[in-house]
């Protein structure tokens, strides 16, 4: 085994390591909303005494899965990046399938809120979400990019189809990120749309209300307004 080999296997190890405690656990999938904590806040969320949840927040900040932002006297910390976020996801995949029964046909345990519309660090995910990728690939918007696992190029259609719902999609290209990619859906267990255009796409359905933030979580609230429009995108009858 080369050396490179070695420090990645030694590096994959550290990282699970430090997302095995309950605590840390519960402070990562707090982040996913996207939005920064105080320490404090994570203490809470954690479950945890002040000076404990400082010391896992330096753990999770060493293995490079959260950072940290000073703002005169406070200190906010949230996820190291998308990446993060989309590893979380598909870890609570992982984690769904091994508390289901071998056999059973999958059942979502997510609450209702949450498996509607939900933050995906900067992204859609949840039923919608999964409805909105779907929508994208029948409709050859989003084309499956050969050269990148999980990753999609956006073809001529799609370009006028994002353009022409008012998406950005002239900077979610130049953005320095991958463009777009398939996010595994932890409670529907089918893929969301992810990378720039995913974060472009939840920026838009928040600008036109669309959905708004449910307060302390990352679940979102589908508006009227936006069940409407969503529903008229996807071509659903009218509930």
């Amino acid at each position: 085994m080369d050396e490179q080999q070695t420090f990645a296997d030694a590096a994959l190890a550290e990282i699970a390591q430090c997302m095995a405690e309950p605590a840390r656990a519960r402070i990562l999938c707090c982040l996913m909303d996207g939005h920064a904590r105080t320490a404090t806040e994570l203490a809470a969320v954690g479950e945890v005494a002040a000076s404990t949840a400082s010391a896992h927040l330096a753990r999770l900040s060493s293995a490079g899965l959260i950072e940290c932002q000073s703002q005169g006297r406070h200190r906010y910390y949230k996820l190291a990046g998308g990446e993060v976020g989309a590893a979380l996801e598909a870890m609570l995949v992982l984690a769904g399938r091994s508390v289901s029964r071998a056999m059973k046909p999958f059942e979502p345990s997510t609450p209702p809120g949450m498996r509607e519309a939900r933050r995906c660090y900067d992204h859609l995910a949840g039923d919608w979400a999964v409805r909105l990728h779907d929508h994208a690939l029948r409709s050859s918007w989003l084309e499956i990019d050969a050269a990148l696992p999980r990753a999609y190029t956006l073809s001529a259609t799609g370009i006028a189809g994002f353009a022409a719902l008012g998406l950005d999609v002239e900077a979610a290209r130049s953005s320095r990120r991958r463009l777009a990619c398939a996010c595994m859906d932890w409670s529907v267990r089918s893929p969301h749309l992810g990378g720039a255009l995913g974060a472009a796409w939840l920026q838009w359905l928040v600008n036109e209300t669309w959905v708004e933030d449910e307060l302390d979580s990352r679940a979102l609230r589908i508006t009227p307004r936006g069940r409407r429009g969503l529903q008229g995108l996807l071509g659903l009858r009218f509930a």
